[in-house]
């Protein structure tokens, strides 16, 4: 095509766009979408299944307006419970809570959303632009990029552990690993054989990863809201200097080359099919923090963690329509639900999208630049206001995060009995790893990189009958990216020891080590345990777990060295065993976390007998009346917010299945004829 049929395109997709009624289903779309976004378990993906539906009988641009107005923005609005609660909204704002939430800690929740919905517009242009300019001339790239590529991929961002390892990079690999281990949770890769399923149905399509996250970082950020009795802000709105909105806005400027240099990331990453919004944002972390002159900052409140994650998760869409649209190659699953409406509405995905589709397909960019700055407008109206939770009393919003958190994970968990016996499992991991100095992030790109980095080594050396693939120009070229990447996290490693530097707060920084040599037992166990299991399965199954298993146990008991020298250390400044306890107990908050946990262990067993519906509001009371000790009337006013949210929004207009209580028939007996049993369970 010419240059003018290629702008008269450009030019038709706008006004198409902006036509009635699109831009009415466009702004739909995004208001929906910053709903599903800034709900922890929603996200855009469950966003496109309940939206595709109503698309059957819409014109192509009216559909793509609602689809993609709402799939754009939900990587804008996920800012807020990441920032807020420490809980990533969704996959693609994991790496904003290591700086996003300290903000808030220190009173500058605003100044993060100024920032993040910033470079969130500033990404989602970008990569719409990208995708507009890159439409022609793409096919090299997509089609350079086979397993072997993808594998190397997935190594480079396992090799940005080092700077999410916060204060030791032995307990950050072996987070890592532990987390690679997780990955093999469920059907081998290349055979049906089945691994660490322990005969339990739940497992046998592996962990699913949304329960994991919520739970590794959700609770035990609302336990110690609930055991410290603290708000999200630790100082008062008085002493939040420099935390304003224009602060935010200010610092994304003044950050714009980082803020274009991640954007390009999450731009290419999301052309590449099988990595996704899942890792882009660690890697455009791990970025910010190895280019950074001043590192010291980092886990404890630095603006540029915000700004590199949230420039490179709204980059992403763009980047991701591309194989979508050019080949018909979807590279997640939101994609290949959009793939699905193109299908619907009579389009196909290949050259026809290039050509004569074309103005469909800018249509399809102009969405997403207008969707992306119009949530942005949005959202920094909203985030004021939203701000202003952190100088609320953290015991009323832990258990209305409680009921997000559970349903999140029974959701998006396939509303099992399982998805909140793993969140609360890694909720409990995550407490133990907070309190005793390990890093969580790592685990979570390990978890999230295994499945990807197992696969498609195995197909890259099936495929190809041996390892040329290892001479591939594009592989070379990640090869030395993941040199520099080591290098560069050594070197700051040695840095922080030679200046001395080992701040006490950030994630991983702790230090308690009469609960981490526990803890570092608890791994040396895990892995050795799955060594065992894994040594007699067939080398097609064993391959990966043994070679995560075996080194993992070599560093778990390095670290049980670690945590003996520093028992040692605090040993000789106390007066006897009995008062370090009782001085890591309190440093834990021991008592009051365990008691914590057997709530959440009795709200799970009054679901079993009663269902969602009624557990989770007797939960919000009783936690309100007997720990917060707040009157009666508000127990009961929010129980009963609680009970509406479950039936409205989650069982009417979502249609989830929720659990059939074991006392179904007697409570259906009991229920008067003229109440309809849905509201109750």
């Amino acid at each position: 095509m010419s240059g003018a049929e290629i702008f008269d395109a450009l030019i038709i997709g706008l006004t198409s766009v902006l036509a009635w009624p699109a831009i009415g289903f466009m702004v739909l779309g995004v208001f929906i979408g910053m709903w599903m976004g800034a709900v922890p378990g929603l996200g855009g993906v469950l966003g496109m299944i309940l939206l595709l539906p109503f698309t059957f009988d819409m014109e192509p641009v009216n559909a793509f307006a609602l689809l993609l107005g709402m799939f754009a923005v939900t990587s804008t609005s996920d800012t807020i419970a990441s920032v807020m609660l420490g809980i990533p909204g969704t996959a693609a704002s994991q790496a904003t809570i290591l700086d996003g939430y300290p903000l808030a800690q220190k009173g500058q929740a605003a100044r993060a959303f100024g920032a993040a919905f910033t470079v969130s517009a500033f990404g989602g242009v970008f990569g719409a632009v990208v995708l507009a300019i890159s439409l022609p001339l793409i096919t090299p790239i997509i089609t350079a990029f086979k397993s072997g590529e993808i594998f190397m991929l997935a190594i480079l961002g396992l090799a940005m552990v080092g700077s999410l390892s916060g204060g030791s990079i032995t307990k950050g690999v072996i987070a890592a690993l532990l987390g690679l281990l997780i990955s093999t949770i469920g059907p081998a890769q290349t055979v049906a054989i089945y691994r660490y399923t322990f005969n339990q149905d739940y497992l046998l399509d592996g962990l699913p990863i949304v329960p994991v996250v919520l739970g590794l970082f959700a609770i035990p950020e609302l336990m110690e809201l609930a055991t410290r009795n603290v708000n999200i802000s630790r100082v008062s709105k008085e002493q939040a200097d420099g935390g304003g909105m224009l602060d935010g806005i200010r610092d994304a400027f003044k950050h714009w080359w980082l803020a274009t240099r991640c954007a390009t990331i999450g731009t290419y990453i999301g052309i590449v099919p099988g990595l996704g919004a899942a890792i882009v944002d660690w890697v455009a972390y791990g970025h910010a923090v190895q280019s950074a002159k001043d590192k010291s900052n980092f886990g404890k409140g630095d603006i540029r963690g915000v700004i590199a994650p949230e420039a490179a998760n709204n980059a992403i869409k763009g980047g991701a329509l591309i194989p979508t649209l050019a080949f018909g190659i979807p590279g997640s699953l939101g994609m290949a639900i959009l793939l699905g409406a193109l299908l619907i509405v009579g389009l196909l995905p290949g050259p026809d999208m290039l050509t004569t589709d074309l103005p469909i397909t800018f249509a399809m960019v102009w969405t997403i630049v207008l969707a992306n700055i119009l949530a942005a407008i949005v959202l920094m109206v909203l985030a004021k206001y939203v701000a202003k939770v952190a100088f609320i009393s953290g015991h009323l919003i832990v258990p209305g995060v409680i009921l997000f958190i559970f349903m999140g994970a029974w959701l998006a968990g396939g509303t099992s009995l399982g998805a909140w016996i793993t969140c609360l499992t890694f909720g409990i991991l995550g407490y133990l790893m907070k309190v005793t100095g390990w890093a969580r992030p790592p685990l979570i790109l390990g978890l999230i990189l295994g499945g990807i980095s197992e696969n498609r080594f195995q197909l890259a050396t099936l495929s190809e009958g041996s390892y040329a693939w290892l001479s591939r120009p594009i592989v070379l070229i990640i090869m030395g990216l993941i040199v520099v990447t080591i290098i560069l996290a050594a070197r700051g490693i040695v840095k922080n020891r030679q200046s001395g530097d080992k701040p006490e707060v950030g994630e991983g920084r702790g230090l308690n080590p009469i609960m981490s040599l526990p803890f570092s037992l608890l791994i040396l166990g895990i892995f050795a345990g799955a060594s065992a299991m894994a040594a007699n399965w067939d080398i097609r199954v064993s391959q990966f777990p043994l070679a995560v298993a075996i080194p993992g146990t070599a560093l778990a008991l390095f670290a049980i060295y670690i945590d003996v020298k520093a028992l040692n250390r605090v040993r000789k400044t106390t007066t006897d065993w009995s008062s370090m306890f009782v001085e890591a107990s309190e440093l834990a908050v021991l008592p009051k976390s365990l008691r914590f946990i057997s709530a959440i262990i009795g709200m799970i067993l009054i679901m079993l007998l009663i269902g969602q519906k009624i557990a989770i509001p007797i939960f919000i009371f009783l936690y309100l009346t007997f720990w917060a000790r707040r009157s009666i009337s508000v127990g009961l006013v929010y129980a009963c917010l609680g009970w509406m949210f479950l039936v409205v929004f989650y069982d009417r207009i979502i249609h989830m299945q929720f659990h059939q209580p074991y006392l179904a028939d007697t409570m259906a007996s009991l229920i008067p004829g003229f109440l309809p049993i849905w509201i109750f369970f």
